[in-house]
């Protein structure tokens, strides 16, 4: 029997049509706003967004009286002055001298050669350039002996997530002797934080690509985007969780950061020794890929249009033992599981793995000097190989009869080719629809015992996501809990400042079994939260902001049992003095999405920004 998964998230319908959010944009949740609602979530690059409305809050007092209702008065959507850029064409953007009481204050022509000498120091505290009112970015030359062994700018920013982008860090290799903070970081930093405005946030895995020199070289391709797993954190300033990891890459590199990224992060790791990947940036070192050449992923990947690419579902994941392999899919990414079996053909089916923390080894696809691909391994230091794991796997449907075996599992370069019958391509298919265990024997049709065994099984729900986060109401842990960033969400603007809803946790959100009734419609009811909360908020923006609260979580339960919503900020709960416009706003929101409940409980936390 499948478990009934979660109301209106990924994963969880089997018959039927899914049912999921989708919000007035007609986009709909992946982790980012990203993708159309109208398309099947395929392998095809998502579409562009341009950016977001804002809307200007008014106290309008009616008639004779001197109640006050607010209003919203829609504006240009055009470039907000909040992202005016700060770093000028020569010299450095300015630093922050001090953020505590009412302003920030700025050193505005900040001298290279005393900034230099406090960034090198490791008796002074990073310095934090101003890259816009809201963007700022932590520096300091770190040593790093505890690993690497090797000097490095280390480059933290914090203000990211006021556009639902996760906070990014780059550690890049110092050169001897340099005597000039790289700025092109801080352009970079810039460009990722205007596309994240507009919708276009990077991910885990994912990559920016350039398209001019940088760093003083064309050579220079991007940046790919990876979480620390493994990896030495000492001596690095970290942000805020959800953060990222930005590795350069050479421009020969940047294909496989768009079509297979776990492939070129195992490639690195390998050049570097260093398990799975090392997360310093190398300026002008010998790419590990070049031009791609004969490689089975040219027949699952279109290298020159990036039309299509080989489906990766988040936490599937391939371990190889001695003579036993097994393919873990999660059950709460069963959907995504089913869009790879209806899209496949009759004869193959394939898909890309993840990066497995229970394994302590991987196999890496090397290209050598002549361009071929060979198949190594690397693996934590010091520690034995019992768990290798896979980057993908291809099940090969036309294995004959009279080849005299009953399947046969072979690796090929870092994944895995399972050939069988087309009778068990077809009984594996209608295992992976009824979400049974499925296992494939490989081997001499003559042996009663197999060789080694391929299995095929389902696993617990995959809960690797907001690992580290915490309410910023009171403190609960967050992780495993499931959250969709918001592009979509006009700001509204007081005198001075603007608040932004920018995140959605979907706490607790159980579809009920015996209703036949449609559920509450939570990107609808988390819509209308987040627009009464910013209406009632927006006069206090500056009180809240110069009582240092910038950064405030609403959650609002919804259960027969319990009905109301908290609000706060820095672990504490907002004070009395906004519970009045609070409850004016919200109160009628909750009361209307409970009359229109007929389902198991709802537990929704929204995150807001305060904007300069």
């Amino acid at each position: 029997m499948v478990p009934v998964g979660v109301l209106k998230r990924e994963g969880s319908q089997r018959k039927g049509e899914p049912k999921q959010v989708i919000f007035s944009d007609g986009i709909r949740p992946g982790g980012d706003l990203t993708e159309e609602a109208d398309h099947p979530q395929d392998s095809r690059l998502p579409p562009r967004r341009t950016g977001r409305v804002q809307k200007k809050v008014e106290r309008i007092t009616q008639g004779n009286d001197q109640s006050i209702t607010p209003r919203t008065r829609c504006l240009r959507s055009a470039n907000s002055p909040r992202n005016k850029c700060h770093i000028p064409e020569n010299g450095l953007p300015p630093v922050l001298l001090s953020s505590s009481g009412k302003d920030y204050v700025f050193d505005e022509n900040p001298d290279v050669e005393q900034i230099l000498t406090k960034v090198k120091s490791d008796e002074h505290e990073p310095v934090i350039f101003s890259i816009n009112n809201n963007l700022f970015v932590s520096v300091k030359i770190v040593q790093l002996d505890c690993c690497v062994n090797r000097t490095c700018w280390a480059f933290t920013t914090k203000g990211m997530c006021t556009v639902g982008q996760d906070e990014i860090v780059i550690v890049l290799e110092c050169f001897q002797d340099e005597k000039m903070i790289p700025k092109d970081i801080f352009w970079h930093f810039h460009t990722v934080y205007e596309e994240a405005y507009k919708g276009n946030p990077v991910s885990d895995m994912g990559h920016t690509i350039f398209n001019q020199s940088f760093l003083g070289s064309r050579d220079h391709g991007g940046f790919l985007y990876i979480r620390p797993t493994f990896q030495c954190l000492q001596k690095i300033t970290l942000p805020s969780p959800p953060y990222l990891f930005g590795i350069l890459l050479q421009t020969w590199e940047a294909p496989w950061a768009k079509v297979f990224p776990i492939r070129l992060l195992l490639r690195l790791g390998a050049e570097y020794r260093y398990y799975p990947c090392p997360l310093i940036s190398v300026r002008n070192r010998k790419p590990v890929f070049c031009e791609i050449g004969h490689t089975i992923m040219n027949l699952l990947a279109d290298f020159r249009n990036y039309q299509y690419m080989l489906p990766q579902i988040k936490g599937v994941t391939i371990h190889m033992e001695d003579k036993r392999t097994v393919i873990n899919f999660p059950r709460n990414r069963y959907d995504d599981l089913m869009k790879v079996v209806m899209n496949s053909n009759e004869h193959v089916m394939a898909l890309a793995a993840n990066f497995s923390a229970e394994a302590d080894s991987h196999l890496v696809c090397i290209q050598n000097d002549d361009g071929n691909y060979q198949t190594q391994a690397i693996n934590i230091q010091n520690k034995p190989r019992k768990v290798t794991g896979a980057s993908f796997v291809v099940f090969n449907g036309a294995l004959k009869t009279s080849s005299g075996l009953t399947a046969k599992s072979s690796i090929v370069e870092d994944g895995l080719m399972v050939q069988i019958s087309p009778d068990s391509m077809a009984a594996l298919k209608q295992s992976m629809k009824d979400m049974t265990a499925y296992t494939i024997g490989c081997g001499s049709l003559a042996n009663s015992i197999p060789d080694e065994i391929v299995l095929v099984h389902w696993v617990e729900d995959d809960k690797n996501v907001n690992i580290g986060l915490c309410s910023v109401i009171d403190n609960m842990s967050l992780d495993g809990v499931e959250s969709i960033h918001i592009h979509n969400s006009p700001d509204y603007i007081g005198e001075c400042r603007a608040i932004r809803w920018t995140e959605v946790f979907l706490i607790q959100n159980e579809e009920s079994t015996s209703s036949r009734l449609e559920p509450v419609d939570l990107s609808r009811l988390a819509e209308t939260l987040a627009q009464a909360c910013c209406i009632a908020l927006t006069p206090h923006l500056d009180r809240l902001k110069e009582s240092s609260i910038s950064k405030l979580g609403l959650r609002v339960n919804i259960e027969s049992e319990r009905v109301g919503y908290e609000i706060g900020s820095n672990g504490t709960k907002l004070p009395d003095f906004y519970m009045n416009d609070l409850d004016s706003e919200l109160i009628p929101v909750i009361h209307n999405a409970t009359s229109h409940s007929q389902d198991g409980p709802i537990s929704l936390e929204l995150i807001f920004h305060i904007l300069d």
